[in-house]
């Protein structure tokens, strides 16, 4: 693609690359100049012009973005009609997204003229939200560099649906019934990703009894909230799972709120020790955990360990001791 100024006679089919105002009207950058669109500009005075001419083999900057965002985008995920360049892609369902980051690097590295931004990684999605903008930044760009990139692009982008459908909450005491506010909170983040939590399950606060609990519990997903929080491996919460039969694969994390939290199995299903943010609707890693795990991502010490980066979040207020009290 060629850019500069031209003489107005020799722009018909170019595209203007900046507003003009006319005798009557205006003339909207990005338009593709006719003889009328020429012989207007001659009458409003102008001589020459700036605008973007496009050569053999280019693709002007709508049929560009079009072409990108079905190629990155898969079944499940929704495309806007290309305008000014840019085509956006939203989830149809809930889940988390699913992002090939080297695909996307390599992508933006082809021509600095075609990107495309998204969400991050395993970010929660509902109906319509935008996981994707495509953006083609010049008014056209060379056909093979489009092509490239639809390749390397190809299904970078997916929404992971949640793979389970009921969870069972159970909470611990060591004397009154524990506040409503812990399963109401849960409520609203399970069903964001359409679970059905069972009816409640409040026990002891005691090794035994929480391991009956956890062995009776119906729900494909397990969720433990501990009247007291839970700071060793082998504490309340964890050691319950192993004497119910089950096993920790995960304890502590590197986000905060919400360090506090074990990530284990019993018969074939995920169990998810809370810390004692989650009785907190406010974003804590028990959030990043409990998605993922519900959308099918097989969580690794790994990948726990790579959440640090990122992990300091939003104080929240009911913290027993805030950040900003310890500072010094």
């Amino acid at each position: 693609m060629k850019f500069g100024a031209v003489p107005v006679a020799e722009a018909e089919g170019a595209v203007l690359a900046h507003s003009l105002a006319l005798q009557e009207g205006r003339l909207r950058k990005g338009r593709l100049l006719t003889k009328e669109d020429l012989r207007q500009l001659r009458a409003s005075g102008y001589e020459t012009i700036t605008v973007a001419l496009m050569e053999k083999g280019d693709l002007d900057e709508d049929t560009a973005a079009a072409r990108l965002g079905t190629a990155l985008a898969p079944d499940g995920l929704r495309l806007s009609k290309a305008a000014t360049g840019r085509v956006n892609i939203f989830a149809q369902g809930p889940g988390v997204a699913g992002i090939d980051v080297d695909a996307v690097a390599a992508f933006n590295a082809i021509n600095p003229m075609i990107t495309v931004a998204t969400v991050p990684q395993y970010h929660r999605v509902d109906r319509g939200t935008m996981v994707a903008t495509i953006k083609i930044i010049s008014y056209g760009v060379p056909g093979a560099d489009v092509d490239e990139a639809a390749v390397i692009g190809r299904s970078a982008l997916i929404v992971l649906p949640p793979v389970y459908r009921t969870a069972t909450l159970i909470e611990t005491r060591t004397a009154d019934v524990p506040s409503p506010k812990g399963r109401a909170a849960m409520r609203g983040r399970l069903d964001r990703l359409g679970l059905h939590l069972d009816d409640r399950v409040v026990v002891g606060h005691d090794v035994s009894d929480l391991a009956r609990a956890l062995a009776a519990a119906r729900g494909d997903m397990l969720f433990i909230l501990t009247a007291s929080a839970t700071s060793d491996p082998a504490d309340v919460g964890p050691e319950a799972v192993r004497q119910a039969g089950g096993t920790v694969t995960q304890f502590g994390m590197p986000v905060d709120p919400g360090n506090l939290l074990f990530l284990g199995h019993l018969e074939g299903r995920p169990v998810i020790g809370l810390p004692g943010c989650a009785r907190s609707p406010a974003l804590n890693g028990a959030d990043w955990v409990m998605e993922r795990v519900i959308c099918g991502v097989d969580l690794t010490p790994a990948d726990f360990a790579a959440m640090g980066v990122g992990g300091l979040l939003k104080e929240i207020p009911t913290r027993p001791k805030p950040r900003g009290d310890i500072e010094g």
